[in-house]
């Protein structure tokens, strides 16, 4: 089931569902409109391997910095984002991550997104430019989270390596079995 605005703001006014800092514009008919922060991470081209299994240097696969009051999308590039805005789901809702609409007629794109039940933290973002350069602002509203409630609580909730994140999160090192 996904909730409706009034749901939302149920759970927003009984605590179970915290957004941080709250602003009206938040909740939408479906979902909530998350805003852009202000660190900004661009995947680095380069012909260096990672090795997701072992440390590695940030700064040879990433140019991270603040964004100030703008910043431009280079064309065909990757960047790593994150919201404004602390998010804490309850156990029983998950939420679906979209960019929102306009964003998307310019030619931005997101992968699918997944926000587990129990996750709380800033959500980074992977961004995919347009073939031309597009200038953003931290503080446009830019993803569209769509909450929806499991059919029973998760037993499980999320707490893995991004629990509690701000700001943009780097890839943590990968375990293998």
């Amino acid at each position: 089931m996904i909730l409706s605005d009034f749901d939302l703001r149920s759970y927003i006014s009984s605590g179970r569902l915290v957004v941080e800092p709250f602003w009206e514009g938040v909740v939408r008919e479906n979902g909530l409109d998350l805003r852009l922060g202000d660190r900004v991470c661009v995947l680095r081209s380069t012909d260096r391997v990672l090795d997701p299994f072992r440390e590695w240097s940030e700064s040879e696969f990433y140019r991270c910095f603040d964004a100030g009051e703008e910043f431009i999308v280079e064309p065909n590039s990757r960047y790593l984002l994150h919201s404004i805005e602390y998010i804490k789901l309850p156990p029983e809702l998950v939420g679906f991550v979209e960019l929102r609409s306009t964003l998307a007629r310019y030619g931005l794109i997101i992968p699918p997104t997944i926000i587990d039940g129990g996750f709380e933290g800033q959500l980074t973002i992977e961004l995919l430019s347009s073939s031309f350069p597009i200038k953003l602002k931290p503080g446009l509203r830019f993803l569209h989270v769509i909450l929806a409630k499991a059919t029973t609580p998760i037993e499980k909730p999320y707490s893995g390596k991004y629990q509690g994140q701000k700001g943009v999160k780097l890839p943590k090192i990968l375990e293998y079995p």
